[in-house]
């Protein structure tokens, strides 16, 4: 496997990573951005009021999108074993 190969692989999986995450990370910005404002509002300075909030709403959005991930990560394997097996790598 030559440079450009190796290249267009990790450039696949750095790719796929940051599709598949970005639904989760999302979310959790938006649920801390939100619990924030209000405790700025309320001035309610609890912690568990981050925490709690946060990780319900990241498994939520986890099971909502686990199909998503798993076909992009189904998607990326195909396409390395594809190189493998065409004798890419």
């Amino acid at each position: 496997m030559d440079s450009a190969g190796a290249y267009e692989v990790i450039r696949l999986t750095i790719n796929t990573i940051l599709l598949a995450s970005a639904p989760i990370l999302a979310g959790a910005l938006i649920v801390g951005l939100i619990i924030s404002f209000v405790q700025a509002l309320t001035q309610i300075q609890e912690m568990t009021l981050t925490f709690v909030p946060k990780i319900v709403a990241i498994f939520a959005i986890l099971a909502l999108t686990l199909p998503f991930i798993f076909s992009s990560l189904t998607r990326l394997s195909n396409q390395v074993f594809d190189l493998i097996v065409s004798g890419g790598f």
